[in-house]
């Protein structure tokens, strides 16, 4: 098969371009510097010259391909008669909304079993469930290069982990809101103080927790740009907002007990507000800092991010593809694909993610045959090479 594969220097690019490759496809990579999401001339004269073969018309890419889903790949797809495969690891991911979504040619996968639902739910059919995926072979060669290498350091050899965005910054939205009513913001603040301790139950869907009435009255004091180039959702973008205001609140309190009891070290962006008794080592690089930390810590950490409803974090995939043994807050889809106490250990409350951790850091042998198998469930079931055949597969348009 021939790609073309518009790449936009995401962070997982190259080990999907490799297993591409390994797959037998021919690929090849266009470069892209969006400003905008809208087909523009630039935009439509560079994929016109692409997608058709020395100006015959006929089609020359069997696919174009990006992660993430950008609306003008899909509008310069759809007139040059060329299908595009999306898949999705960001979330949440506004562009979903776009009314190019149900442009034939998009075959657009997400990672959230639940967000999938919602989009086939509204007669989107453009849309369907993957989960996200590894580099098996990069990941498996870097290991054995990485023990070989074992000098006896302490680089990186924590005992307890957490590698991701505190989000304390300018994604921190619901904080920039001003002048909510004392009592109505005390009320919301009460459901995001409850949902934090709640693992598995989403309560911003529950209408009889965050009502309509609640969520216009958010409206009120939140204003969005109407660009008419999306058909986006308002008021979920204002329930993603608390959920991600829960993410802030329950990451940060977590690893404030985590410094209070254990060695505790965390990755994340520089500015990040200091949390006591927890060091902060600032940014890790996908490819090869980051499965180094995650496999020499003795205890690595997911907090999932509350918008992903249902789905496997990538972070997820990342600590078990490098042998690292894994503490997670409870996530459906983890359950489903992972066994709790054989390839990871799953947590439904904060205090038993504490519990867990000072469980396994007093047993060696444990952690590291659990660390063992989910290592291999993610190269067996979670590799490129095992999931890109579904998403590839070649379709009419």
């Amino acid at each position: 098969m021939r790609i073309l594969y518009c790449y936009w220097d995401e962070f997982n690019g190259e080990d999907c371009m490799d297993a591409m490759r390994r797959l037998g496809h021919e690929v090849d990579v266009l470069r892209l510097e969006l400003e905008g999401f809208e087909l523009t001339k630039e935009i439509d004269d560079k994929f016109g010259a692409l997608l058709t073969k020395e100006g015959s018309g006929k089609r020359y890419y069997d696919i174009v391909y990006s992660f993430d889903y950008y609306p003008c790949i899909s509008d310069a797809c759809q007139k040059y008669n060329t299908p595009y495969v999306s898949w999705v690891f960001d979330c949440p991911h506004y562009t979903l909304d776009s009314h190019t979504i149900t442009n034939p040619v998009n075959r657009v996968f997400v990672f959230d079993k639940e967000r999938c639902k919602q989009m086939r739910d509204k007669g989107i059919e453009t849309v369907s469930y993957s989960p996200l995926g590894v580099n098996e072979k990069r990941l498996e060669e870097l290991c054995r290069e990485l023990d070989a290498e074992n000098d006896g350091t302490i680089h990186y050899r924590h005992d307890v982990c957490f590698l991701g965005n505190l989000y304390d910054n300018e994604f921190n939205f619901y904080d920039q809101v001003e002048c909510l009513p004392p009592d109505f913001k005390e009320y919301i603040d009460s459901v995001i103080e409850k949902q934090e301790k709640i693992y598995g139950t989403d309560l911003f869907t529950d209408e009889k927790v965050i009502t309509p009435e609640h969520v216009k009255r958010l409206r009120e004091y939140i204003k969005f740009e109407d660009t008419g180039n999306y058909d986006l959702n308002y008021d979920s973008i204002v329930l993603d907002m608390l959920r991600t205001k829960v993410t802030v609140n329950e990451r940060r309190h977590i690893l404030e007990r985590m410094g209070e009891r254990f060695d505790t070290f965390i990755y994340t962006p520089p500015g990040a507000r200091p949390i006591k008794g927890v060091k902060n080592m600032g940014l890790a690089d996908y490819q090869t800092k980051m499965p180094l930390v995650f496999r020499r810590s003795k205890i690595n950490l997911n907090i999932t991010l509350r918008p992903i409803i249902s789905g496997v974090p990538l972070r997820v995939l990342d600590v078990l593809a490098a042998g690292g043994f894994l503490v997670t807050t409870y996530q459906k889809e983890i359950d489903e694909y992972f066994e709790n106490g054989k390839e990871l250990a799953i947590a439904h409350t904060p205090e038993e993610m504490v519990e867990l951790t000072a469980y396994y850091l007093e047993h060696e042998d444990e952690r590291k045959e659990i660390a063992k198998n989910g290592q291999k469930k993610v190269f067996e079931e979670f590799a490129y090479t095992k999931l890109l055949p579904k998403i590839l597969k070649v379709y009419k348009i």
